[in-house]
């Protein structure tokens, strides 16, 4: 199965925000490219909300272009089979830490916003940090940081606040 074939699954079993969600199908039906960095009118996006549940903390990376306290996350690449592992992979390279473990259940999250490439249609997930957990900062960013739950709202836009909202209510 593609790449592609997997996100339209991916997105057809989602069940919240279904209006959004209709979005994101159109797009993908009306730009096989869809998937790709390369299309310009928008791309499907992976990302990955990295949390530490024990310790009630959420690892948000300063992105380097955007300047901005981000979850982990970026574009597609030809290697990713699914969704998930997009997401994972992006998880795993911006945060530096290997193992880990998306929640179970899919994406957390749709969000579609504007970036200096294109709009991006991000399916969100969630990533559980393994206990003792160490975090390496990437190329992509400026610096990475952990933050308290109930920091997040006071560094981070109203879309990260919304997925960590989400990500606890799964917990």
């Amino acid at each position: 199965m593609s790449l592609y074939d997997d996100a339209v699954l991916v997105l057809k079993d989602y069940e919240d925000q279904p209006d959004l969600r209709q979005t994101y199908l159109e797009h993908l039906e009306t730009h096989p490219d869809g998937m790709w960095k390369a299309c310009a009118a928008g791309h499907i996006t992976a990302s990955a909300l990295v949390i530490d549940p024990a310790r009630g903390r959420v690892l948000l990376t300063l992105h380097k272009k955007l300047r901005m306290w981000l979850q982990m996350g970026g574009h597609c690449e030809p290697s990713d089979a699914t969704l998930s592992a997009a997401a994972l992979r992006e998880g795993t390279e911006e945060s530096g830490i290997a193992g880990l473990a998306l929640l179970p259940g899919g994406p957390v999250r749709l969000d579609r916003h504007h970036t200096p490439c294109a709009w991006h249609l991000d399916v969100q997930y969630a990533a559980v940090a393994p206990p003792g957990a160490v975090e390496a900062i990437s190329d992509e960013s400026l610096d990475l940081r952990w933050f308290a739950y109930d920091e997040v709202a006071d560094v981070a836009d109203g879309s990260v606040v919304r997925l960590l909202e989400a990500t606890r209510a799964r917990l």
